[in-house]
């Protein structure tokens, strides 16, 4: 029996993607994932994470290699700049979930991206997070974001998708939405 050769767009595999949504749709179940990751401090504002596995479709997932990332401060907030510090990193996550709705579901439309560019900016004041004000919120008090795209489709079409993928999209919901979080401690 001849294997299908599978539909390739964007560098998406679309047939594994509509398989994968059949699959889903048979058995809800392998929709849940748990991303886990773990950080060590490494002196000053630097930090390091790694994430070597997760929970998903049905199963206990361990990466082939370990994947890191750092953290650090610039100088004028105290560290020594070897990184992003943690709300840079906030704006990639968005960007880098933004990006994968945009170029997948463009995929699963037919639709051939032929370049994609988002620029994000946070504002936020340090007044909370130095401990000056009760009232000031420490995070971002707003993001703006422009995704600029070259595609092989009208731009009716595209700001469609535009608007989907902000429906869809797992980080850009965290950010706007509160999410509960608890913190144990546990001294040594």
């Amino acid at each position: 029996m001849a294997t299908a050769t599978p539909t390739i767009t964007n560098g998406v595999n679309v047939t594994q993607l509509v398989d994968t949504i059949g699959l889903i749709k048979k058995d809800p179940s392998l929709a849940r994932f748990r991303f886990r990751s773990r950080t060590r401090w490494d002196g000053g504002g630097r930090c390091a994470t790694e994430i070597t596995g997760f929970y998903g479709a049905g199963a206990e997932i361990s990466r082939a290699r370990a994947h890191a990332l750092a953290g650090d401060e610039p100088p004028v907030l105290l560290g020594s700049d070897t990184a992003p510090n943690a709300v840079e990193a906030v704006l990639h996550a968005l960007a880098a979930c933004i990006s994968v709705g945009y170029v997948y579901n463009a995929a699963a439309r037919g639709i051939t991206i032929e370049s994609l560019r988002f620029d994000a900016e946070g504002e936020l004041d340090l007044h909370a997070f130095l401990g000056l004000s009760d009232t000031t919120r420490p995070g971002f008090e707003r993001i703006t974001f422009t995704a600029t795209v070259k595609a092989d489709a009208p731009r009716a079409q595209l700001e469609e998708l535009c608007e989907y993928v902000q429906r869809t999209s797992p980080v850009l919901d965290i950010i706007r939405n509160p999410v509960p979080v608890s913190i144990r401690l546990v001294a040594e």
